[in-house]
């Protein structure tokens, strides 16, 4: 079995459980956060290999395959679980903020899961896990580039999930909603999103200063924990027919059902409402609009 992103929040939550079960596993960090293992008291040993996996790198991705190939046979289990989330409305991200967004969250995993999949069809078996999000089924302001990288992995996992039921593969996508956790305080600014959070005289600066503190609430508010989302996941391991999408979460069962029960536009226009002073969002502190162009970052696209 292959996790990546175990090393930390629901990675490591899902590693200590397996270290209970018989898998053989691989457990795979980026650079130096490999070290976080020993902090957790997880060691290598016969049945638990730890490794480097940068997984934007290709040359690691490789690695990792052919050792557990050559070690092992292949991956019976691929928990495609490393990700990053990106934090800025859709104008101030650049073509690198995309490509690095896409890259950890959609790219690589779909690369992680192209590499396994012969050994999986040879044996006819497998099963493959992505760790999805809420964000990948709705959208919310300043994660443009986040959900845009979850819808690619959701669309993409359910085609796998028929592509691959011939040879006995199941495919499954696990949905976490908020969870009590520090995890968002990791986010990453794009160069435009970290200045429009910092300048209150930018366009989009209410949209920060609104968003964060309303996400941080309701992750502290949230009852759910990476070890009860680690819990579901192992639940889905040993099903004999798991699901395509499971809502690991109260929230995520919610939103689930608002999409598929609520007629559209009455969706939307109930969440925009929910959004935090969203009434004060484009305007300076005396009400007045903001509509001006903001100054343009060296990364920015450039015209064509």
């Amino acid at each position: 079995m292959l996790v990546t992103g175990a090393s930390t929040g629901l990675g490591l939550a899902l590693a200590r459980r397996l270290l209970d079960g018989d898998h053989r596993l691989i457990l795979t960090a980026r650079g130096e956060s490999i070290e976080r293992f020993a902090d957790a008291q997880i060691e290598e040993g016969e049945r638990v290999h730890l490794r480097r996996l940068d997984v934007t790198s290709a040359a690691e991705r490789h690695a990792v395959i052919e050792e557990a190939d050559d070690r092992w046979g292949g991956v019976d289990v691929l928990v495609n679980n490393a990700g990053v989330m990106y934090r800025a409305v859709l104008e101030h991200v650049s073509d690198d903020d995309r490509v690095a967004q896409m890259d950890v969250n959609y790219l690589a995993p779909m690369d992680l899961i192209r590499l396994v999949l012969p050994r999986m069809r040879a044996r006819r078996e497998g099963r493959i896990i992505n760790v999805s999000s809420v964000g990948g089924m709705m959208a919310m302001p300043t994660m443009a580039a986040y959900s845009a990288s979850k819808f690619a992995l959701e669309g993409a996992t359910e085609s796998l999930f028929y592509e691959v039921r011939p040879w006995n593969i199941k495919v499954s996508l696990v949905q976490p909603g908020f969870i009590h956790s520090e995890a968002y305080a990791n986010v990453r600014f794009t160069a435009e999103s970290s200045h429009a959070r910092d300048d209150v005289h930018a366009a989009y600066h209410a949209h920060y200063e609104h968003m964060a503190p309303f996400i941080a609430r309701l992750m502290r508010w949230s009852r759910a924990t990476p070890e009860k989302v680690a819990r579901t996941i192992t639940r889905i391991m040993k099903k004999r027919r798991p699901p395509l999408r499971v809502p690991a979460t109260f929230d995520a069962h919610l939103f689930a059902w608002f999409r598929r029960w609520m007629p559209r536009s009455l969706y939307h226009w109930v969440l925009y409402r929910m959004l935090p002073d969203v009434r004060r969002w484009g305007h300076d502190d005396d009400g007045v609009p903001l509509a001006l162009p903001e100054p343009r970052t060296a990364q920015r696209d450039r015209a064509p």
